[in-house]
Order: C-alpha cells, then structure tokens, then sequence
C-alpha cells in the first residue's frame, strides 16, 4: 500500500469507495470495529462481540487498541475523518489511510489524515494495533 491514499477522482465526494476492502482479514475486522466504535459508541456490544469472536481469547488487547486509536484520531485531527457505514464494500481514502498507519506506514498517512496535527499519540496507537492483529491474526 502507498504511503498516502489516491486523491479521489475530480467530482467524487471525499466519501466515496475508492479503495478495496483490505485483503488482511485481521485488518478488515479491525477497519470494521473501528466503524462501529464509531458510528454507535466505543463501548459497542457488536464490536466487542465481533472482535470475541475473531480474536478469541486474545480479543481484548485488539479491541482495546481499536477503541484508543478512535479517541487518539478523535482529538488529535484537525479535519473531519470520513468513514463508511460498517457493511460497506469498501474503503474510503480516510480509511486507507487509517489501514496505512495500521500497517506501519509512517508519519505521512498521519500526517494526511490530521491535517500534520502535531500529536502523533494515534500514529502509536495504529502502529500498537497493527502489531496486536500480527499477533493474533498470522499471515
């Protein structure tokens, strides 16, 4: 994956599905959890159920870190974040860029997605979770 999302196309909103879904499953239940957490609450019994029963007993330290990565993005961007309904087929160029700090891919999908905020605690937070979904999720 690059280091920032493609632009969307001239005319396109900046919430359209521009990008596929990740082929990582761990991934694509994480870029789920975080839309639910979202759009019903961090504390969302189908997200915690959801990462229960893709995680198993390890399902903790995966939903916790989802949830701090929710709240580190929440106050540190200076930008609305654009996120897609939680059964949508793929990805908006926000949640690519969220996949790309998930996957270590540096600073600059940070600084993409907060408008260069200067808190980089979310980049910690991806950078934490990605390593929790390699944990529990080997490719």
């Amino acid at each position: 994956m690059p280091n920032a999302a493609p632009a969307p196309a001239p005319g396109r909103p900046d919430t359209a599905l521009v990008l596929p879904l990740p082929s990582d499953r761990g991934r694509r239940i994480a870029l789920i959890l975080i839309r639910r957490m979202v759009g019903c609450g961090l504390r969302d019994a189908s997200a915690a159920l959801l990462a229960l029963d893709t995680f198993g007993p390890s399902f903790q330290r995966p939903l916790t870190l989802a949830r701090s990565l929710v709240v580190d993005l929440a106050g540190s961007s200076r930008r609305t974040i654009r996120l897609a309904p939680c059964c949508a087929p793929g990805m908006t160029r926000d949640e690519g860029l969220i996949v790309a700090m998930i996957d270590g891919e540096g600073l600059a999908a940070h600084a993409a997605l907060t408008d260069d905020a200067p808190c980089n605690r979310a980049w910690s937070t991806a950078a934490a979770l990605g390593a929790a979904l390699d944990d529990c999720c080997p490719a």
